[in-house]
């Protein structure tokens, strides 16, 4: 049994949430105003906050930000619009466990909160990939990217994994580490997204008994945690100014001083950091020092999004089938002709992080062997459609892009293949060329 705290303003479906979820032996409290869920968390101790989107009062964001301030490791699952993805995607940056998109299918709704509930680490800080749950891809572009992994993992260099959510930033650094000189030593990945500014430093370099409030014993931190290993702090941008500084002496210096205390303890810690944005608009706004970001930066690698992964789409599909089919005990073991065209249209905002939930989704609303287009979210058919409607905007960037691919082409026929001369001709670099051609299906 949990406890479960929903905050949910449609007082209807709080109530078949209720019923349902009681039901399953779990116990819930309802609120439906943020206010109200912000005392609560402060006075009671949750297992899981399930949260709406919009509410009266503000969104679901100011929970998860409250949540974590507190230092609370409380999983937390955001119920939102198949519209709002991108919106969902932004809450687990900001440390939600996962999201669960509307009309909520009660199956999925279980399968998500026992995820949660059973699978993720007590202290929602440290995330943990297996390699069995993700694919490389066979793709050119994938073949670059690792490549590139493979070409920087022999060396002590700071790398910056760059890219939207979802596109398997801590993968790519696992990787990284399990290539190195360091693979047999620790990997331990810090969510700075849900690291509140008063606890990120005690978490990244310890403190000692009585350091602030609530200081009961000495806490050895992450840095030391993962001596002679790698340190992979994801989505680095979220960091605090005032812990910036700390994190470039430690960077500068290779010691770090547990909060509260006067020794200094030498590490030897690697540092791979990730970013779903630019860390250069963060300086230029002031909310990221430049010379901590020249530290970081000695190799960056940028992560592609799932639309422009070219033929890899169709390969994470049938991976993500597979494994759903192992851990939800179906037997799915192909898709109906319209479903497959829904799947591979579609632009994936979320990327594969996404593509996980849905297929997840569909895995689970399929009894038989052959999924079909009704266990995809109606939401996917209108998005897909409203990318070709006649006179639409979406409709004038596929006509663009037809005419990119036969420019392309065209030009590469003339220089015989030879792409530093098509590039040259084009007037854009090589590695923009393969990924255009990739996208484009471009032999």
């Amino acid at each position: 049994m949990a406890r479960i705290l929903i905050l949910e303003d449609d007082t209807t479906f709080a109530q078949l949430l209720d019923g349902f979820l009681t039901k399953n032996h779990h116990e819930v409290t309802l609120v439906t105003h943020i206010k109200q869920s912000l005392k609560l968390i402060e006075n009671q101790q949750f297992d899981l906050l399930l949260v709406d989107y919009r509410l009266p009062d503000g969104i679901g964001f100011e929970l998860i930000t409250h949540s974590r301030n507190l230092g609370l490791s409380t999983p937390i699952i955001i119920m939102t619009s198949f519209n709002d993805v991108r919106t969902a995607v932004k809450s687990m940056q900001m440390g939600a466990f996962d999201y669960i998109t509307k009309p909520v299918n009660p199956d999925e709704l279980l399968m998500v909160i026992n995820n949660s509930l059973t699978k993720k680490d007590t202290n929602n800080l440290n995330t943990s990939e297996t390699d069995s749950d993700f694919i490389k891809g066979k793709s050119a572009t994938s073949d670059r990217l690792y490549e590139h992994i493979a070409l920087v993992a022999p060396t002590d260099m700071s790398v910056i994994f760059q890219g939207e959510s979802g596109t398997g930033k801590e993968f790519a650094a696992r990787t990284l580490h399990q290539q190195s000189k360091r693979a047999d030593k620790p990997f331990i990945a810090i969510d700075c997204g849900a690291l509140s500014k008063d606890l990120a430093a005690s978490e990244l370099f310890g403190h000692v008994k009585g350091a602030f409030t609530g200081a009961l014993n000495d806490k050895k931190g992450q840095f030391e945690a993962a001596d002679g290993g790698t340190l992979f702090l994801d989505e680095v941008g979220n960091l605090s100014y005032e812990v910036q500084i700390k994190l470039l002496r430690v960077l500068q210096e290779r010691v770090i001083q547990p909060l509260g205390s006067t020794k200094q303890i030498s590490v030897d810690v690697r540092i791979i950091t990730a970013t779903n944005d630019d860390l250069l608009n963060s300086i230029a706004e002031g909310e990221f020092r430049e010379d901590l970001y020249h530290r970081l930066n000695e190799f960056k690698i940028q992560l592609p999004a799932l639309r422009d992964r070219g033929n890899d789409l169709e390969l994470f599909i049938n991976h993500f089938i597979d494994l759903s089919n192992r851990n939800l005990g179906r037997n799915v073991k192909s898709i109906a002709a319209d479903a497959k065209s829904l799947l591979l249209n579609y632009d994936w905002p979320g990327n594969l992080r996404e593509l996980s939930n849905v297929i997840k989704r569909m895995v689970l609303l399929t009894p038989g062997d052959i999924a079909q287009v009704s266990a995809l979210p109606d939401e996917m058919m209108i998005s897909v459609n409203q990318q070709t409607l006649p006179g639409s905007s979406s409709d004038l960037k596929a006509v663009n892009e037809q005419n990119e691919k036969n420019i392309i082409t065209e030009t590469l026929i003339k220089v015989k293949h030879n792409k530093s001369k098509a590039a040259k001709m084009l007037n854009i670099d090589r590695k923009t060329l393969y990924a255009k051609m990739e996208r484009y299906g471009i032999d």
